[in-house]
């Protein structure tokens, strides 16, 4: 139990920074995309409170918490509710990661629920692959955390591997779902060993250092390549590896490769000899090998766990993990700890095997023939379970190609156009690729997927186009917090149009000087027509997805409430979203260093009373004295009887 028990606190750490971070984000984003003027309003979705049916059953129907609020008298639209949740979540997620305590089952469960209930009413901007990651890691993380809130803490949890189990089988079907699908998608880029050098350029938002990875020799990014592709499905079964070393050993893998590839120091060479070719391709290709064998023995051979030696039986890591900790759970003293410990291992290994059965369900869609072997039994318990979604699927679309990129352009006369820029995607070919993490910029993000397809494909584009020429500021913020950057914060524009770029990056210039121009691009064909407001073509497209206004907005509530989170609403609004998220991560990371230096000093001024030294000195002292003085008393006792026996003898006594 022992050596999952700080892996356990740093997973439940990590979990609780990344809540903060997915709140924070999402709640500086709610008024342009889930605004009543917003991108996609929160209201035309909002459950409906039916008072003739149970609790229960539309907390099934429809598992959000926003139709609560006025069950619970709290006067708030849609808009306001997503956005106490969201602080709500962002708070709670403060406390548990500096609070340890609070790192309790119950607060990760409330977690979960909060960000459940904004997915199932985000639509389109809140379902990218990383939503689904974290609601189910978020999952994972209520079985992982300890039950203390309730003053229930025990000694023991024997259930402990079991649920960390679960984790490294997510953290499995992520890289190792992720490496077969890239050559499962038989994408030329992949089985060409060229995907590295067109991946950093065509991800959703590059990175500035991206550009520099991008001008490495081609046999560098090839070898990249390979080692990536090794790192996903032939390093992911040492996850389960029962030996320590091995895990470690795949984790050191990943990091190992992943520096490679991100290393620029070899983009100051143009020219690399044969001989050093050669030599890396041997040695990455030894490694490869020496990986699937590893692998290969793995599945034979078994850890004993007692006496850490190597057995062929694979009974050994079942016996580990469920009925050694069954038999611990007997072990304990008192009937009521016992009762206690069998509930909590068998509704923890009957969660874990559900979870198990259930993620296998959403993978079996890649290839027909395994879908037609699942038990309907287990489709029926996923089909059940898949609002929650509590299992997902991930990177099935692992194609790799060029970059496509939708540029919007408004004018007041229809003759003269002007660009509008993005604070985060690529546009202006001069500006360079921004940091835009923990931040997620959710626009920025569609827009780069809707480059993908057709606008007909993306419904809320063609509202987006209509908040933008209403000029709704909400909205633009979206675009650019800062006025002076967007060219129509006078006046929105008349006329707006979309065309589609291909985006590739630059080459390095032969002084190696840095590059004065970040991308190059070309006009590809246009993406969504000229429109003004009134256009039937507008008109029309608004109508067909639902986005038109069939009933007038309500004005906002004005309880107290309300207008604290309009006080909260007003401070973060002209602040970009990167900007509020860095604060609030130097905000953590001064608290933890405050943290650390005063149980620091207080540790020191608790270490320094140890007066109590010479006070045991003292105690150790009167023993020996004591000791010391009975052994003279005896010595003495000795000497007068010698002296007597003397006196007898001598002659004088006789006479």
């Amino acid at each position: 139990m022992g050596e999952t028990r700080l892996p356990r606190h740093m997973f439940l750490w990590s979990m609780a920074i990344i809540y903060m971070f997915a709140f924070a984000s999402l709640y500086v984003q709610i008024p342009g995309l889930y605004g009543n003027e917003g991108v996609l309003p929160v209201r035309l979705v909002e459950p409906r409170v039916d008072g003739s049916r149970p609790v229960l059953e539309q907390i099934h129907a429809h598992p959000s918490l926003l139709w609560l609020g006025p069950r619970l008298g709290l006067d708030l639209d849609a808009q306001q509710a997503m956005e106490l949740l969201c602080l709500a979540g962002a708070l709670l997620a403060l406390g548990a990661a500096l609070l340890e305590p609070l790192r309790d089952s119950l607060v990760f469960f409330c977690l979960w629920a909060l960000y459940l209930s904004l997915c199932q009413v985000g639509q389109d901007f809140l379902r990218f692959q990383w939503d689904s990651l974290l609601l189910e890691a978020g999952f994972l993380t209520v079985l992982v955390a300890p039950l203390n809130l309730l003053r229930w803490r025990s000694a023991f949890r024997q259930h402990d591997a079991v649920t960390f189990w679960l984790v490294r089988w997510l953290l499995f079907r992520l890289t190792f779902g992720s490496g077969v699908a890239k050559l499962a998608s038989h994408c030329p880029s992949w089985w060409g060993l060229t995907a590295v050098k067109h991946m950093f350029e065509a991800q959703g938002i590059p990175l500035p250092w991206s550009w520099f990875i991008q001008q490495l020799p081609d046999w560098y990014l090839k070898l990249g390549t390979v080692g990536l592709l090794v790192t996903e499905i032939a390093v992911p079964p040492l996850y389960f590896a029962p030996i320590r070393h091995l895990r470690l050993a795949a984790f050191y893998i990943q990091v190992c490769v992943c520096v490679c590839v991100v290393t620029p120091a070899a983009a100051k060479h143009e020219c690399v000899k044969s001989w050093h070719q050669t030599i890396m391709s041997l040695v990455l290709l030894a490694v490869f090998a020496a990986i699937i064998y590893g692998t290969k023995v793995l599945f034979t051979l078994e850890m004993d766990w007692e006496t850490k030696t190597m057995t062929s039986k694979t009974g050994r890591l079942t016996v580990h993990l469920v009925f050694n900790p069954l038999y611990l759970c007997v072990c304990v003293r008192g009937c009521l700890w016992k009762l206690w410990g069998l509930v909590q291992w068998a509704v923890i290994v009957s969660a874990a095997v559900a979870v198990f059965a259930i993620s296998v369900v959403p993978y079996s869609s890649m290839e027909q023939v395994y879908s037609s072997k699942i038990l309907p039994e287990v489709r029926q318990a996923y089909s059940l379970v898949e609002r929650y979604r509590l299992v997902s699927a991930y990177s099935l679309d692992s194609r790799v190609g060029g970059r496509s990129e939708v540029v919007l352009e408004g004018s007041m006369d229809k003759n003269t156009w002007t660009e509008i820029e993005f604070m985060y995607k690529p546009g202006n070919v001069g500006v360079a690729p921004p940091v835009v993490a923990p931040h997620q910029p959710r626009l920025d993000w569609q827009m780069s997927q809707a480059a993908q397809g057709l606008a007909e494909q993306s419904p809320w584009f063609t509202s987006l186009v209509h908040c933008l020429l209403q000029g709704n500021k909400d909205v633009v913020r979206l675009i650019q917090t800062d006025s002076a950057q967007y060219p129509f914060s006078q006046a929105p524009p008349v006329y707006l149009r979309a065309s589609l770029y291909q985006y590739w990056f630059t080459q390095t210039a032969q002084d190696w000087s840095g590059p004065k121009e970040w991308w190059r691009r070309d006009y590809s064909e246009e993406f969504y027509p000229a429109v003004q407001l009134g256009d039937p073509t507008l008109e029309g497209m608004l109508n067909q997805h639902g986005l038109k206004e069939t009933f007038p907005i309500q004005p906002s509530p004005d309880s107290p409430l309300a207008q604290a989170l309009k006080q909260v609403r007003g401070h973060v609004q002209t602040l970009p979203g990167h900007l509020v998220l860095w604060s609030l991560l130097a905000t953590v990371a001064t608290i933890w260093l405050f943290k650390t230096l005063l149980s620091g000093v207080l540790g020191g001024r608790k270490a320094k009373p140890t007066p109590a030294e010479p006070k045991a000195k003292k105690a150790k002292a009167q023993p020996a004295a004591k000791n010391a003085s009975a052994s003279s008393l005896k010595a003495g006792r000795e000497n007068s009887e010698e002296s007597r026996r003397d006196a007898d003898k001598s002659p004088k006594k006789r006479k």
